[in-house]
């Protein structure tokens, strides 16, 4: 009796797969399943189709040179390289290979700002004075020309000068940049915005608080004013300004202690920028941490 119940459930599967009978098909004829799939066609079709126009509308309203909505921060950010690893620069004096590693990092940074690089690509600007570059109603003026960074400004961290940036004598360069925004503005009546580096304020209790001033030593700035002259803004954006040079401000460590770690933090300071958010760490200043190795 049991397997003539098994024979017949595998012989209903069977005729459920395919029904000679009727030419059934999992329960379909012929052309039923042609009117399934054929609806099936036409509504993913249909489908792709309104995806495909929506997508062609929005990328109408997109500008390739400018974004259409900018959601930026009122303070830009800072950044500094070498970055070392996570903010921290650390090596011997003693140790060449422990050092090595940051010279061929700034080595590799700073050959765009060769001046034979800058004349053969940038302009000579006139110094505090915007390099506006407007478009034509709809003509676009690009690509829009830049000003010259040559990197001789950079006085003794120029890397020409000392091949080793200060970092075999434990005096070691620090570049400054501030961060690309489209169309930003800086600075108002003719004053540029200017970096200032000072030890940086950390908590080491639930009250109490440390800054290591008497770490930091002295420092020199290149160029002396440590400023990002206005001529460099505003910025067009990467593609109208293909051959941007990105202005930067080096600040050397003269005497820094030693065998101790220094916290530093450098500050952006300008008449048109003045939120600065507890929240972000890097608007309108850049932390980092040095120590070097007797």
């Amino acid at each position: 009796m049991a397997k003539e119940e098994d024979k017949k459930k595998s012989g209903e599967w069977r005729e459920f797969f395919w029904n000679p009978r009727t030419h059934e098909l999992l329960g379909r004829t012929a052309s039923s399943w042609g009117l399934i799939l054929l609806f099936y066609l036409v509504f993913y079709t249909f489908l792709a189709g309104m995806f495909c126009l929506t997508m062609y509308v929005m990328l109408l309203t997109l500008d390739d040179y400018k974004p259409t909505w900018q959601d930026r921060l009122a303070t830009p950010g800072l950044m500094i390289r070498p970055k070392g690893s996570s903010m921290e620069i650390q090596y011997s004096k003693q140790n060449t290979e422990s050092w090595d590693k940051y010279v061929k990092t700034l080595n590799s940074f700073l050959t765009p700002y060769d001046n034979s690089q800058q004349v053969m690509n940038n302009d000579p600007c006139t110094p505090d004075k915007y390099f506006i570059q407007e478009d034509s109603g709809s003509v676009r003026n690009n690509p829009k020309r830049s000003c010259q960074f040559n990197r001789t400004v950079l006085g003794d961290c120029d890397g020409l000068t000392d091949p080793n940036y200060g970092y075999r004598d434990g005096k070691p360069c620090i570049f400054i940049k501030l961060n690309r925004v489209i169309g930003m503005l800086p600075g108002k009546d003719g004053q540029s915005p200017y970096v200032t580096c000072g030890a940086k304020r950390y908590k080491v209790g639930e009250d109490e608080w440390r800054e290591d001033s008497e770490l930091l030593g002295d420092m020199a700035y290149f160029p002396s004013n440590a400023s990002f002259n206005l001529m460099y803004y505003p910025y067009y954006g990467k593609k109208a300004q293909v051959n941007y040079s990105q202005p930067l401000v080096a600040v050397k460590f003269l005497n820094l202690t030693l065998n101790t770690d220094v916290n530093v933090e450098c500050k952006i300071n300008s008449n048109t920028i003045s939120d600065f958010s507890e929240r972000d760490k890097f608007a309108g200043r850049v932390s980092f941490k040095l120590r070097i190795e007797d």
